[in-house]
């Protein structure tokens, strides 16, 4: 299996015996909660369905994998949402088979898609990687895989000694201690089970990694192994271990 981090998304491609792109965090109809909220965005949904698209004929996929919170609004559908999600799906639908794996934002979300084309709320084996979105226990039958997850939203913030910053989407990988998962023994010989959150697309969004690390509210970030947890930027470039992050924190109000 190889990984191809896709930058202008962000996005994941997975080689193996098929291609596999996933995307996670799209939170279709954002705008419209900020809006309640007294933010302010016209939609961009239509930047974000042309943002996608690009990738999968950059990708030529086999299959497109939504990690979950694919919508926003909970727990109804927007007005927004019933105008935009059909069309973005038909988009999809037109390009390559698609399947979602539905997230915690996701109510309602089997109204716009054919049963066949949702999985497990607790995760799916496809060609040997788990895929799920991330908020509940994986499946025991990701034990051992390199799980794909989202719902963490991951950004990085580095900053230089004189306080210039930069603040980037970014993976956040790490082994599991299948133990705290609930997950079988591993077998002598056998593989132990890892994670790698991806960034969210949707470009509004997005949660330092160090919080995460330090404050951990998900069972796959709770089960980190941490002191080996490594951060790469959206386009794939190593950062290091996330103990180098230590001194980079972002600000209070960030």
């Amino acid at each position: 299996m190889m990984l191809e981090f896709i930058g202008n998304g962000p996005a994941l491609l997975i080689h193996g015996s098929q291609r596999i792109l996933a995307v996670a965090d799209l939170h279709l109809g954002i705008e419209s909660d900020l809006d309640r909220h007294g933010l302010h965005f016209r939609s961009r949904t239509k930047e974000r369905r042309e943002r996608l698209e690009a990738c999968i004929r950059a990708t030529s996929p086999d299959i497109l994998v939504v990690l979950g919170d694919l919508k926003h609004g909970v727990p109804f559908t927007t007005r927004q949402e019933h105008r935009e999600i059909p069309q973005f799906i038909d988009m999809l639908r037109s390009l390559v088979p698609v399947r979602l794996v539905p997230g915690n934002h996701d109510v309602g979300i089997e109204h716009f898609f054919d049963p066949a084309e949702l999985l497990p709320k607790e995760g799916a084996v496809i060609d040997g990687a788990g895929y799920v979105h991330g908020h509940m226990y994986p499946d025991p039958s990701l034990a051992g895989m390199l799980i794909i997850a989202g719902h963490h939203h991951p950004v990085v913030s580095l900053r230089d000694e004189v306080g210039c910053a930069l603040r980037s989407p970014a993976y956040l990988f790490s082994p599991l201690d299948g133990t705290c998962l609930g997950f079988p023994a591993v077998a002598e010989g056998g593989s132990a089970s890892r994670v790698i959150f991806i960034p969210a697309f949707n470009e509004l969004t997005g949660y330092d990694i160090q919080k995460t690390l330090r404050d951990p509210f998900s069972p796959l970030s709770r089960c980190m192994r941490r002191e080996e947890a490594e951060v790469l930027l959206a386009d794939g470039t190593f950062i290091g271990p996330a103990s180098a992050l230590e001194g980079h924190e972002p600000n209070p109000e960030s």
